[in-house]
């Protein structure tokens, strides 16, 4: 799986980066970076008010 983030649809709110437990989503200026510690917990993803994140599966 792999945390995707819709730019089109991001409010930039920053809730995601509030309720991430590993701390790896920070907003920049109008920007959701995801590091590299992510563990696809899907914790931002329930809580995004406009569905902007989604957890896909990888594409081989």
């Amino acid at each position: 799986m792999v945390l995707n983030v819709n730019r089109y649809v991001c409010g930039y709110c920053g809730a995601c980066v509030a309720v991430c437990p590993h701390c790896v989503l920070e907003l920049v200026e109008t920007w959701l970076e995801i590091g590299s510690g992510c563990t696809e917990c899907g914790t931002c993803v329930k809580i995004c008010p406009v569905g902007a994140l989604s957890l896909d599966e990888v594409k081989a």
